[in-house]
């Protein structure tokens, strides 16, 4: 849609060329944006502005001429204003919009979708949270945010491979393991052992303990032949996999740094690779890498003197292997709390001679957790958090989707409890939701009655003549720009953002207006306005990875 105004607008400008009035050779980008007034037209661009300074003219004489152009006869314009300093604001007839309504009827669930990503493959490695422990709300907000952008990368014409990077090497893995014995030895063995402060202390060590009990207590030979620490990796593992099932999100590529990284030898390959490049030195007995000379702020330590590799060594590993596997792009979802490791890691890039803008950082902020607009106390004992399994459990997979997904990953969320499990229209994932549900229930009701939802050839769209009608089309009508800025910018909250725009136009239209009236000519139109909402309000939260119930 918007595409298609910029054109309008670069075509005026270049038949103002061909007269003379503008002698600029290379244009400026187009920005072509929707007034926040609808007195401002339908769109605006600052075009003229952007000229002014080349054409040694005032922007407003600019705009003049380029608004002379976009008035001769052309499809759709009914009108154009200049404002301002030079704003060519932009109205356009009623046929044109309903010309989107044709869209959504004939395109249906390809509604949105585009191919701006000609199947250039993208990599998302999202959520990665150690097996060391249940998923806690901030994870939650990850995967939300990772697997909605890949769903909605996938639906504008990407190649799209979600990973999950499995922590099962190294020191937090052996302590999680000796935890895990320490308390089997307790329950199981009568043995009271220190605890030291690093120690996993949560119940859930408790709870594998058990199991390990359960499997092997009569079976003395397994006991010997399994580690603790494997068996606690494998089960925490387990226990991750289940709740982003749940939760609506399923990987394609599980990646473990022991049996892919280390076991492989991939961490050394790379580490020499450094060193043939002279980029790594000896220092105090431990192996540094000169990430200095890419733009770190200090020199990482590979191997420490002990021989031991830092996380940092299979990180430049595994982002080596990603670009091995032909991505064009790798998208890492990470904790606000991970802003350091970007340069390490683009430098890491930039060492095996890898352009490193093909690496997007996506930080997820903080989650607070609310009941009743009051802060959610976390569990006094030590090790305890809120899981993103009981917030699941309480308010259901689509409220915790939906609330994670309100607001742009790296500004703090504040996520009500109480707020996302009521069923009242100041609950955004129950107010998009139900104006889904309140449609189904209309076209339900006209089939009662024998009315079948109409054919476009059958309709007279320009009985849809109210200001609240042609408001829905318009915003019907933005779905697909929505969805692509969404994947260029990489923010799926845009789409939560349009979704509850969408519901807050309709449900007003709802409350006003009958849809199934004694006038079928009307009752049809209002039919096929109101299947076209049901269109789009699924693909959008088909996207969000969220339901679409039909009663509510």
């Amino acid at each position: 849609m918007i595409a298609t105004v910029a054109d309008i607008v670069k075509k005026a400008i270049e038949n103002c060329k061909k007269a003379g009035d503008i002698k600029t050779e290379e244009l400026p980008d187009i920005v072509i944006e929707k007034p926040k007034r609808d007195e401002f037209g339908d769109f605006a661009t600052n075009a003229a502005m952007l000229l002014a300074s080349k054409e040694e003219k005032p922007p407003r004489q600019i705009a003049e001429l380029i608004a002379r152009e976009i008035r001769r006869p052309s499809s759709h314009v009914k009108k154009v204003d200049v404002a301002g300093p030079g704003f060519i604001n932009i109205f356009m007839e009623d046929g044109y919009w309903f010309g989107f309504l044709k869209d959504v009827h004939g395109l249906k669930q390809r509604y949105g979708t585009a191919d701006i990503g000609a199947g250039a493959k993208i990599q998302i490695e999202f959520v990665s949270a150690n097996p060391t422990g249940p998923l806690h709300i901030g994870h939650g907000r990850g995967a939300a945010v990772g697997d909605s952008l890949a769903n909605i990368l996938k639906a504008t014409g990407f190649d799209v491979t979600k990973e999950y990077y499995v922590n099962d090497a190294g020191r937090q893995v052996r302590i999680l393991g000796e935890s895990v014995r320490r308390r089997y030895d307790e329950e199981f063995g009568g043995k009271k052992a220190p605890f030291p402060e690093d120690f996993y202390k949560g119940d859930y060590v408790k709870e594998v303990a058990r199991d390990y009990w359960k499997k092997y207590s009569n079976t003395p030979q397994a006991v010997s032949t399994i580690t603790f620490q494997e068996f606690a990796c494998k089960a925490m593992l387990e226990r991750i996999k289940k709740d982003l099932k749940d939760f609506g999100v399923e990987f394609d590529n599980w990646f473990s740094e022991k049996k892919e990284l280390r076991d492989n030898g991939l961490v050394m390959t790379a580490i020499n690779e450094l060193e043939k490049k002279g980029f790594i030195f000896s220092e105090d007995d431990a192996q540094w890498f000169r990430t200095m000379q890419f733009g770190d702020d200090k020199n990482r330590v590979l191997s420490k003197a002990d021989g031991e590799l830092t996380y940092f060594a299979s990180d430049v590993a595994y982002h080596r292997e990603k670009m091995k596997r032909g991505f064009s792009t790798i998208v890492n979802v990470w904790g606000a709390d991970h802003h350091g490791y970007e340069a390490r890691v683009r430098a890491s890039l930039k060492a095996f001679g890898y352009d490193d803008n093909v690496l997007k950082i996506i930080f997820i902020q903080l989650v607070t957790l609310l009941r009743n607009s009051v802060p959610v106390p976390m569990g006094k004992r030590e090790g305890e958090f809120v899981t993103l399994r009981q917030v699941i459990d309480e308010v259901g997979k689509d409220a915790c989707r939906f609330f994670f997904l309100m607001r742009k990953s790296d500004t703090h969320l504040e996520f009500d409890l109480e707020l996302a499990k009521k069923q009242a229209p100041e609950n955004p994932v129950f107010y998009v939701q139900y104006a889904y549900a309140r449609i189904c229930s209309i076209i339900k009701h006209a089939k009662e009655k024998g009315i079948s939802l109409p054919k476009t050839e059958h309709i007279n769209i320009k009985l849809l003549s109210l200001k609240e009608e042609l408001d829905i089309i318009k915003k019907l009508a933005l779905f697909p720009d929505i969805v692509k800025g969404s994947a260029i910018a990489m923010e799926p909250h845009r789409i939560t953002f349009y979704l509850q725009e969408l519901a807050a136009l309709f449900h007003p239209y709802y409350n006003k207006n009958r849809v199934v009236t004694e006038d079928i000519q009307i009752t049809n139109a209002r039919l096929y306005l109101c299947e076209a909402v049901k269109i789009v309000m699924e693909n959008g939260l088909k996207l969000l990875g969220i339901s679409t119930p039909e009663e509510m």
